[in-house]
């Protein structure tokens, strides 16, 4: 996954979007027939999350819909135009780019070809008909593995580590912030950052990781596709500063399977709903109106329940979903890096960045 900062890009409303890409507006987007989807990944979707919850999804979608699925896994981070140009004359009815490295180069194959794209991180390049931006947060989730952790750790640190800050992370991780203040207010909080963009980096992942349980954390919350599998591996070899165990809440997908024993919990994703509401969109020709989203309250975004948490523990945090979503309480997403380093009590200079 390689993302663009939302505040490095250029904004452009739908009309100009439109303009700009040489999409007319008159008599509104046109219903669609949808033979097949492609899901576009810079890595392989076999890493339990970003890359393999949007592969799975494409899977489910097409069958679900009964259209042929493409995947086009493993594309790296750089030019991505060829790619999009042979899906697009293999006549696929819908190209899926997720990473938003992809986010300037689809839009513009989509206006060279008339086929739609979904992108991410572009929340203001929807064009009608054609170009749909799925930026998704998962704060509510994050949030309720903030209250997880603040209820069980023994240190009284908690550490968030960070393959980059992307919105969809920088999301996550204010949310998470904010959910253990609400069960501690000056609960210690320490903040780190791989690199600007080392979303794969396993070995930076477990040595940034080390060091911040070396402040004092004991749970951390990681987020990072290929770089958490050495988020994951540094608690499971590194005890925490009071000799105790080290857990890690992982984002997007399930490590389970590969668990040895560490793995608290997991905001787990489901990107089923969201590319059927892209399909469905096809159909009815509102594709490009409207912005996708996941929550906790259909389960689109949700915290995975391990034998490692106390039944006590796990009972408390469904009661604060319910209230999230009966509106009791009101979570507003932060997508902007600085804002979230404001919410943190320990920044890490050193890695962050």
């Amino acid at each position: 996954m390689k993302w663009t900062s939302l505040n490095n890009v250029i904004r452009l409303t739908p009309v100009a979007a439109a303009l700009a890409l040489g999409v007319g507006f008159a008599g509104g987007a046109g219903a669609a027939e949808v033979t097949s989807i492609a899901v576009l990944t810079p890595e392989q979707g076999t890493d339990y999350g970003w890359n393999q919850q949007a592969i799975d999804a494409g899977k489910a979608v097409a069958a679900k819909y009964g259209i042929k699925f493409v995947p086009a896994e493993g594309l790296g981070y750089g030019d991505v135009r060829p790619q999009l140009r042979e899906l697009a004359g293999d006549g696929v009815s819908l190209m899926i780019a997720h990473a938003s490295g992809y986010n300037q180069a689809a839009p513009e194959i989509a206006a060279e070809t008339k086929v739609p794209v979904a992108i991410v991180d572009r929340p203001d390049a929807n064009v009608p008909g054609l170009i749909a931006d799925y930026t998704l947060s998962g704060h509510e989730g994050a949030y309720l593995a903030g209250v997880l952790a603040a209820k069980m750790t023994k240190t009284g640190a908690l550490g968030i580590v960070t393959s980059g800050e992307p919105p969809s992370w920088n999301s996550q991780s204010a949310g998470f912030a904010e959910g253990a203040k609400s069960v501690k207010k000056d609960i210690k909080l320490i903040y780190a950052v791989i690199g600007p963009a080392a979303y794969s980096d396993a070995a930076g992942g477990r040595r940034v990781t080390e060091s911040v349980i070396a402040a004092g954390a004991d749970i951390i919350f990681g987020q990072g596709d290929g770089a958490s599998f050495g988020m994951m591996e540094a608690t499971e070899t590194t005890k925490a500063t009071n000799g105790g165990p080290v857990w890690f809440i992982d984002v997007i997908g399930d490590k389970t399977p590969i668990d040895k024993g560490h793995l608290l919990s997991s905001v787990v994703w489901n990107l089923v709903p969201v590319f059927s509401a892209m399909v469905d969109d096809l159909k009815a020709g509102t594709f490009g109106t409207k912005h996708y989203s996941i929550q906790v309250a259909d389960d689109s975004c949700q915290l995975l329940h391990t034998k490692h948490i106390p039944d006590d523990v796990w009972n408390s945090v469904m009661a604060v979903r319910k209230d999230i979503i009966d509106g009791k309480v009101k979570l507003t997403p932060v997508f902007n890096a600085e804002d979230v380093r404001k919410l943190m009590t320990s920044v890490d200079i050193g890695t962050a960045q």
